[in-house]
């Protein structure tokens, strides 16, 4: 009994130090703990809270939340004013100016807002609602894209035909119109960049073909297609290939050359270096050397400055690292797919070619082209044609101008030529050359037209107003007609085969190197 009084005068001491908090406990007596009541019960205390649900709490810790970014923010901003702000501080100094004139400049702006908002404070807002607004349209883009189906690119079964070359390349060509032996002309067409033998002029009627007795034959330029790749091809050899195929094919007169837009540079060198077997050329929109050297600054200013930047990179790569271009032909349109290849061939279109390749039977053609032309999936013809435009192509489009040479070996034989042309012949390209160019083209600008008639005064130029790159080549049955009324007068028909002498279809490997050595070289 003694430890129980001592115990209860120590815990009386205690209170007393503590503050009698009214609360006695007896000294027998055990502390209850109570167990818990799931469970309602009739006696249940009416003042117990319920426990506080999930939703309230995340309510209460995003609301602690706010609260804690809130004041961040206000402390930045004071320690931002206090330090940055400052009239003596550095960014003050340096930018004080220049706002103070942009605001002095922009300042009649704040006519359109409201009389009673403070400009300080409705610019800001105006300008975060711009960005966000910014960022809804790129994403509702982002979201059409996907949604839009994107098609991919076929491979299609072989269809052409094939003529071995001397060098035991495979060279593949395609022909419309009349048969080989009714034939009254026949034109050869090379195509030109991102093409192929399916080209040639795009929607043209077997009707018409007939009615001038033209055989047209098209075909694939090394590693394009189904041609074989060259190994080291240039101008040189491509108007020597262009020459087997028309031995190959049973071609005895001369032919003529159709050339557009890059494929011109093919058209070309078939002028310069075997001018003796092309009656002549048409050219739409053709392509020059951008770098022809025979240009003034003020003609090659006109030409490049209609282009936009990626066409000046890509001359600008294919001319000094041609190693580039692999990686972005691939991306773009080896890639497999048409969007991309779509985006590749219309970054640079006039109005009118616009509207041309939306189409459908012009945006078929065009796809199944492209197709056909990256056949063997190879960058590296591309990358032979990219560099043959803007290198040197080893002559000079002025080269081809009618001019009179005259071997002088004295004055003796030099005044006799006066009197005498018995010494002199004419050199350049003695056929009919005609240019058609569409002066909205964007692709190949009229200034390269104006340069070619300037040093070629003798070519036929036929200037196109609103025509654009394609427009006038592509499904224009009109169009066609006009340009075989220029080229060959009224149409006449094929030759009637009691009027032809038979001629052998094709000759052996023989007659074509003759045939190749006898061509002039470079």
């Amino acid at each position: 009994m003694s430890e129980v009084r001592g115990s209860n005068s120590f815990r009386d001491e205690l209170a007393s130090l503590l503050g009698d908090p009214g609360i006695r406990y007896a000294a027998a007596d055990p502390i209850g703990i109570s167990t818990p009541s799931f469970g309602g019960r009739t006696g249940e205390s009416p003042n117990l809270e319920q426990s506080e649900s999930f939703k309230d709490q995340v309510k209460g810790f995003a609301i602690a939340w706010g609260e804690i970014l809130l004041d961040l923010g206000r402390g930045c901003k004071d320690i931002v004013q206090q330090s940055f702000l400052t009239e003596d501080s550095y960014i003050v100094r340096k930018l004080h100016k220049p706002c103070a004139k942009a605001s002095a400049k922009l300042r009649y702006l704040n006519e359109f807002l409201p009389e009673d908002r403070d400009p300080a404070h409705a610019w800001p807002v105006i300008l975060f609602v711009f960005i966000l607004a910014l960022i809804a349209i790129s994403i509702n883009t982002k979201h059409d894209s996907l949604v839009r189906q994107v098609k991919r690119v076929q491979m299609h079964p072989p269809s052409a035909s094939h003529v071995l070359l001397p060098d035991g390349r495979r060279l593949a060509y395609q022909e419309q119109g009349v048969p080989a032996k009714t034939t009254r002309i026949s034109l050869i067409a090379p195509h030109s960049f991102l093409s192929s033998r399916l080209a040639g002029m795009p929607g043209i009627k077997m009707s018409l073909l007939e009615d001038f007795g033209i055989r047209l034959i098209t075909y694939d330029l090394p590693g394009f297609g189904e041609s074989d790749p060259h190994p080291s091809r240039n101008l040189n050899s491509s108007a020597l290939d262009i020459l087997s195929l028309a031995n190959a094919i049973g071609i005895a007169d001369k032919f003529w050359v159709l050339g557009h837009s890059s494929g011109a540079m093919h058209a070309w060198a078939a002028l310069r270096y075997i001018p003796d077997k092309v009656a002549g050329a048409a050219m739409v929109a053709p392509i020059i050397n951008p770098y022809e050297p025979g240009m003034t600054k003020e003609e090659m200013k006109r030409t490049w400055e209609p282009w936009v930047l990626r066409r000046k990179t890509m001359y600008f790569l294919a001319r000094r690292f041609p190693k580039f271009l692999s990686s972005y032909y691939r991306r773009s349109f080896l890639s497999g797919k048409h969007d991309r290849i779509d985006n590749w061939m219309s970054f640079s279109l006039g109005k009118r070619d616009e509207i041309l390749i939306e189409e459908p039977k012009v945006e078929e053609h065009l796809q199944r082209d492209v197709e056909e032309s990256i056949r063997q999936g190879s960058t590296k013809p591309f990358i032979e044609e990219a560099v043959l435009q803007v290198s040197k192509w080893g002559f000079s489009v002025a080269d081809l101008q009618v001019q009179k040479k005259c071997q002088q070996r004295g004055i003796l034989t030099w005044l006799m030529s006066i009197y005498s042309d018995s010494e002199c012949e004419l050199t350049g390209f003695l056929g009919q050359i005609h240019i058609w160019q569409g002066m909205d083209d964007q692709i190949i600008p009229p200034s390269v037209t104006d340069y070619i008639s300037r040093v070629l005064p003798g070519a036929y130029v036929h200037k196109l107003p609103n025509e654009g790159h394609f427009s006038y080549l592509y499904f224009c049955d009109e169009c066609h007609r006009q340009i075989f009324t220029t080229l060959f007068g009224s149409p006449q028909g094929p030759v009637s085969e009691e009027d032809v002498t038979p001629a052998p279809l094709e000759r052996n490997s023989e007659d074509l190197s003759s045939a190749n050595a006898d061509s002039p070289a470079e």
